[in-house]
């Protein structure tokens, strides 16, 4: 028997490329999508590629607030963060390392034409780029964290350049509980680099994303979902309501202190 047959999921695509497999699949009851590299789910979308992931709603919602227009993004996975901001007018160009992640994304995930895509290292983009933008998104993960050198000083003090005065940076951290203080570590780094930060986390909740954001974010507003997907529209909004702005903690953000995934 075909496992395929009995479970709720169907794989749509398995690949094996440099960068590890990436599986697709759909779920047969309720039509969601999902991109799973490796053992990790990286995005989940309804059948119109708008996420069912509440911080990718948090942070559309928050590059909508600055009123930015052009958008960078670096990391794809499923692209449900372009396709979201190219329905709500942002001009979206997305690096991924790895060029399967965009071709599945628009196969899949709906990933519009418009996008601009480009096959490439983040950080090398930015270095080989003068291009200037309004926000610039990093949400690039190789399996729970973030690659190195995309959460370094040299990295942050590119992606300030690399920014139109008045723009904002936002950057997506997977934490494990309430004394993983790798977000604040990243914090830390971005106030180095010259960056006014904040951040938007779920405090008490265990393994779950925390977006750090820099530059001109002080006036940002508790986000709230503006596309509603046709599935599980009413648990992001619950999740979406239990985020809350926090400044660093200086005492846990020492760029030298060990990772707490325990």
């Amino acid at each position: 028997m075909n496992l395929d047959d009995v479970s709720p999921l169907i794989t749509l695509a398995r690949t094996t490329t440099p960068f590890g497999e990436i599986t697709i699949f759909r779920n047969r009851e309720t039509g969601a999508v999902a991109y799973c590299h490796g053992d990790h789910y990286q995005s989940e979308a309804d059948p119109a590629g708008i996420s069912l992931a509440a911080y990718v709603h948090a942070l559309h919602a928050l590059v909508v607030q600055t009123q930015a227009h052009e958008v960078l993004m670096i990391g794809c996975a499923g692209g449900t963060l372009a396709t979201m901001l190219a329905a709500t007018g942002q001009a979206v160009t997305v690096v991924d390392i790895d060029p399967e992640a965009i071709r599945l994304a628009r196969q899949y995930f709906a990933l519009p034409p418009g996008v601009e895509c480009h096959a490439s290292e983040g950080q090398v983009f930015l270095e080989r780029s003068p291009h200037q933008f309004d926000a610039i998104v990093v949400d690039a993960f190789a399996g729970d964290s973030v690659p190195a050198n995309l959460r370094s000083p040299v990295f942050f003090r590119l992606a300030r350049e690399r920014l139109v005065p008045g723009g904002c940076l936002f950057f997506n951290m997977f934490v494990a509980h309430d004394l993983d203080a790798d977000a604040d570590r990243v914090a830390a780094l971005m106030a180095e680099a010259g960056f006014t930060v904040r951040l938007l986390d779920s405090p008490g909740r265990t393994e779950r994303n925390v977006i750090v954001m820099g530059g001109a974010v002080t006036g940002l507003t508790s986000p709230g979902i503006l596309l509603r997907p046709t599935i599980s529209a009413d648990d992001i909004v619950t999740e979406l309501a239990q985020m809350r702005f926090r400044s660093a903690r200086r005492r846990a953000a020492r760029a030298d202190e060990p990772a707490s995934k325990g």
